[in-house]
């Protein structure tokens, strides 16, 4: 009778585990495309969730010299958070010259950066289980730049934006120096401390001198924006955030900041990474808020 006792519980102990175990499972999926846009391809990863949709969708665009998993893998951990936790799907892509992309880097441009995520976007629109009149796109640091420039220039296809750290001013990344080595070349050297060195090109520091991203945004874009941003960033000026918020017309934009936060939103400093979650989770609220 014992054995019998004990065989019973092992099988009711196995079978509470298995409809969690399924349900962790289930929650996502991710698949990596690569999407066709003019004269290269778009490599890019879609996340979504599992059940029925149809489920709003959102471009994620990374930052300078980053990839489509960004800082960290601070995407890779989000995309499964905002799909889980909060229904949407998401597509993070490589820009050209980066992540997978074997495009050359001096082919990258606001201009190219866009169209990229309007492919994005197209490829989300075109799935069975995608709203297709409800997408949004988010960005950190450049990628903000470039999703404020989404906003402005499509709106008719992106409903709703967050920035991570958005820097809709780049002078500071363009020195008089740098600007003559373009101008003289046809890009310049753009070094970093943790990948090797990218040649920027001339239509990309012109883009960068001429640009006005908050007066495009502002003029363009009538929906709504949260500007996320680290209270301790040092690297773009937490100020920014106020000031993409105030350039909107949208009673629903608002800014928030995180103690203790800095660019990379602690991804190399915190093990719990508790301020990237916490990013997350005010993302994940405001899509499913303004893309409903």
């Amino acid at each position: 009778m014992k054995k019998v006792l004990s065989l019973v519980c092992a099988l009711l102990l196995c079978l509470s585990l298995i409809p969690a175990a399924l349900a962790d499972e289930a929650a996502y999926t991710e698949t990596v495309v690569s999407i066709p846009n003019g004269d290269h391809e778009v490599p890019a990863t879609v996340c979504m969730p599992t059940g029925d949709g149809k489920f709003p969708a959102v471009v994620m665009l990374h930052g300078t010299g980053s990839n489509r998993d960004e800082a960290g893998n601070g995407y890779k951990m989000a995309a499964p958070v905002l799909a889980e936790k909060y229904g949407i799907a998401t597509i993070r892509i490589d820009f050209m010259g980066s992540g997978d992309s074997t495009a050359d880097y001096t082919g990258y441009t606001f201009e190219s950066a866009v169209s990229d995520a309007v492919a994005a976007a197209a490829y989300m629109q075109g799935l069975d289980n995608v709203d297709a009149d409800h997408i949004g796109v988010m960005g950190w640091s450049q990628g903000g730049t470039d999703a404020l420039l989404c906003a402005a220039r499509h709106p008719e296809v992106f409903k709703s934006l967050v920035t991570w750290a958005g820097a809709p001013d780049l002078s500071d990344m363009l020195t008089d120096e740098l600007y003559d080595e373009a101008k003289k070349n046809g890009y310049f050297v753009m070094s970093f401390d943790w990948r090797d060195a990218l040649n920027v090109s001339l239509a990309w520091c012109d883009d960068v001198a001429n640009t006005d991203v908050l007066a495009e945004f502002a003029a363009g874009y009538t929906g709504p924006v949260l500007a996320i941003h680290g209270a301790d960033d040092t690297t773009v000026d937490p100020d920014w955030s106020n000031k993409i918020v105030a350039a909107s017309t949208n009673a629903a934009s608002k800014t928030y900041f995180i103690d203790g936060m800095d660019h990379t939103f602690n991804v190399f400093s915190e093990e719990d990474f508790h301020s990237l979650y916490n990013a997350v989770d005010a993302t994940g609220e405001f899509f499913a808020e303004t893309l409903k």
